[in-house]
C-alpha cells in the first residue's frame, strides 16, 4: 500500500531530535517492515507553541496552498504512483493538519491519523481555530489510532463511528536495546572507565531534553527527590540537552558531586547507558507516555516514574517499576530509596520490563495492528 505521511508537529527528519520525531521515524520503519511504501508527503510544520492569531492564519494558507499543489501533483500522477492512503501522526490543537482532509477527500482514499488529542476547553481562547481543525480532521477520518484511554476517552464523541477508533500501543525498535543489555558487562565496564564512575554504585538514568517547561519541572522534581536519596550510594547520569540546560545545572548544583550531565546521546550511546545503569528515574511531568522510558525498560532497566498520561500503561507498576504521583518529590524520594534499598526487586522488575516490551511493544507489534486498522480503512474512503 502507498502511503502519503504528515507529522504536523515535527517530521521525521527534523534535525532536533525529540521524542515525538522518534516516533514518527518508528511508525514509518513499522510500515516499511509490513511491505508498504511510504512517502513523506510534506514537511510543514503547523506547530503554534504561543496561540499567536496571524500566524495561525498564515499557516493555514500555506497549508491549503500545499494541498492544492499535492492534488494537482498526485492527479497527474500514473495512478500506481498515488497514494492509497494519507497518515497523519500526532494531531493536536497547536499543530493541526491543514493539508491531508483535503487531500485525502480530493483523491477519494481513507485518511488516517495515529496519535490525536482533544480539549474542549480549546474551543475558546487563542488556539480555537486549530482546536476546530482538529475536529473537522478527526470526522474525516477513516481510522484514529490513540496510544493510551486518556486520549481515547476524549475521542470518542468527535469521531464518526466507534469503529473507527483503535488502540495502538507505544512501540520501539526493542532489537537494540536487548543487544546492549545482553552485553551489560562490557558497556558497564567501558562507561566506568571513560567517566571515572565507581562500579560498586548504583547507577540511576534519566534521559530527556533540557527544555522550558514540563521538562524542566521534571529536573527540577527529580532533583528535589534525589537530594532525599542522599543517605544511600548512588550516582546520576542524565542523558540530554537543550536550551535549559542552565537552568538544570542550577536545580542539580547541590548533588553535583553524584551528578554526570552527558549532553545529548547518540542511540547507540543511549542504549549501551539503559543497559549499564541500575534504575531509570523519570518524574514525567505531564508526560504523554515517555520514549525514553520504553527504551530503558526494552534493555531491562526498572525504573520510577510520575504517573502521568499513558505513563501508567507503560510501566506496570509493581512489576516493571515504580509509578509514584506526578509531581510529588517525597513520594519519588521513597521509591527510589525501596529501589536502590532491593536490588533483587530491581532485577526481577528489569527482566519483566524487558520481557513485556518485546511482547506488547516492539516494532513487529505495532505493525500488525496498524496492518490491520489500514486494511479496514481502506473500504472508508
Amino acid at each position: 500500500m502507498r502511503i502519503a505521511f504528515h507529522a504536523p508537529l515535527k517530521p521525521p527528519d527534523h534535525p532536533i531530535p525529540s521524542g515525538d520525531r522518534r516516533m514518527a521515524q518508528l511508525l514509518i520503519a513499522a510500515l516499511a517492515a509490513r511491505g508498504h511504501e511510504v512517502a513523506l508527503a510534506t514537511r510543514l510544520r503547523s506547530f503554534d507553541r504561543d496561540g499567536d492569531a496571524r500566524r495561525q492564519a498564515r499557516i493555514a494558507a500555506l497549508g491549503a496552498r500545499i494541498a492544492t499543489r499535492l492534488i494537482a501533483r498526485y492527479a497527474a500522477a500514473r495512478p500506481a504512483d498515488r497514494p492509497q492512503v494519507w497518515l497523519t501522526y500526532h494531531l493536536y490543537y497547536k499543530a493541526p493538519d491543514w493539508i491531508g482532509p483535503r487531500v485525502a477527500d480530493a483523491l477519494g482514499i481513507p485518511y488516517v491519523v495515529v496519535e490525536a488529542s482533544l480539549a474542549a476547553k480549546r474551543a475558546q481562547g487563542p488556539w480555537h481555530d486549530g482546536h476546530a481543525a482538529v475536529l473537522d480532521a478527526l470526522g474525516h477520518a477513516a481510522a484514529v489510532l490513540s496510544f493510551h484511554a486518556r486520549d481515547e476517552a476524549a475521542l470518542r464523541g468527535a469521531v464518526a463511528e466507534p469503529g473507527r477508533l483503535h488502540r495502538l500501543r507505544p512501540f520501539l525498535d526493542a532489537q537494540p536495546f536487548a543487544a546492549a543489555a545482553d552485553a551489560r558487562d562490557g558497556h558497564r565496564a567501558r562507561i566506568a572507565a571513560e567517566l571515572g564512575l565507581d562500579p560498586a554504585t548504583p547507577w540511576l538514568l534519566a534521559v530527556g531534553m533540557m527544555r522550558s517547561g514540563d521538562k524542566l519541572a521534571s529536573y527540577r522534581v527529580l532533583a528535589q527527590a534525589l537530594a532525599a536519596c542522599t543517605d544511600r550510594p548512588w550516582t546520576l547520569l542524565v542523558a540530554g540537552d537543550g536550551p535549559a540546560r542552565p537552568a538544570v545545572e542550577t536545580a542539580f548544583a547541590p548533588l553535583a558531586g553524584r551528578t554526570r550531565l552527558l549532553g545529548a546521546c547518540a542511540p547507540a550511546r543511549l542504549a549501551a547507558l539503559c543497559a549499564a545503569a541500575e534504575l531509570f528515574v523519570w518524574p514525567a511531568v505531564n508526560e504523554a507516555w515517555g520514549m525514553a522510558l520504553l527504551e530503558a525498560q526494552a534493555a531491562g532497566l526498572p525504573a520510577v516514574a510520575g504517573d502521568s498520561g499513558g505513563v501508567g500503561e507503560i510501566l506496570r507498576d509493581g512489576r516493571t517499576g515504580w509509578l509514584v504521583p506526578m509531581g510529588d518529590a517525597a513520594a519519588f524520594a521513597r521509591a527510589v530509596a525501596a529501589a536502590l534499598d532491593d536490588p533483587a526487586a530491581r532485577r526481577a522488575r528489569g527482566a519483566a520490563a524487558r520481557a513485556t516490551v518485546a511482547a506488547e511493544h516492539d516494532l513487529d507489534a505495532a505493525g500488525r495492528v496498524l496492518e490491520r486498522v489500514l486494511a479496514g480503512a481502506s473500504g472508508r474512503a
